[in-house]
C-alpha cells in the first residue's frame, strides 16, 4: 500500500509540473495567477526554515542563547545588505556552526 501511494504522489506531482513546464501545451495562466503563484516559493521556504530557527528543540525559544536565531538574524541582515546569496550563505553556515560547536556547547 505503501508503495502505490509512493507511486500515486509521484504521478501527481510530475504531471502538475509537466502540465506548466511543457511549452508545446496550450495551458497559459494568466497574470493575475502568475503573481499569486510568486509567492509560494517564499511561502515553502518559511515553512520549512520557521520551525528549525524558532522551535529548535520543540518549543518556543526566542532567547540569545539560540543559535539558530542568532545566525538567521546574520544571514537576513547580510542578504538584506549585500544581495549576495552565496556571502549569506557562507557566512551564516559559518557562524552557525562556531555558535553550534564552540560557543553554545
Amino acid at each position: 500500500m505503501i508503495m502505490f501511494y509512493i507511486l500515486a504522489m509521484t504521478a501527481v506531482v510530475f504531471l502538475s509540473r509537466y502540465l506548466f513546464l511543457e511549452p508545446r501545451l496550450p495551458l497559459r495562466l494568466n497574470a493575475r495567477a502568475q503573481h499569486l503563484l510568486s509567492f509560494s516559493s517564499p511561502a515553502v521556504l518559511t515553512a520549512i526554515w520557521g520551525p528549525i530557527v524558532f522551535l529548535p528543540e520543540g518549543e518556543l525559544s526566542m532567547t540569545p542563547d539560540n543559535p539558530y536565531l542568532l545566525a538567521a538574524l546574520l544571514a537576513a541582515l547580510i542578504a538584506w545588505k549585500t544581495k549576495n546569496v552565496l556571502l549569506t550563505t557562507v557566512v551564516s553556515m559559518g557562524l552557525f556552526l562556531v555558535l553550534k560547536l564552540i560557543v553554545f556547547v
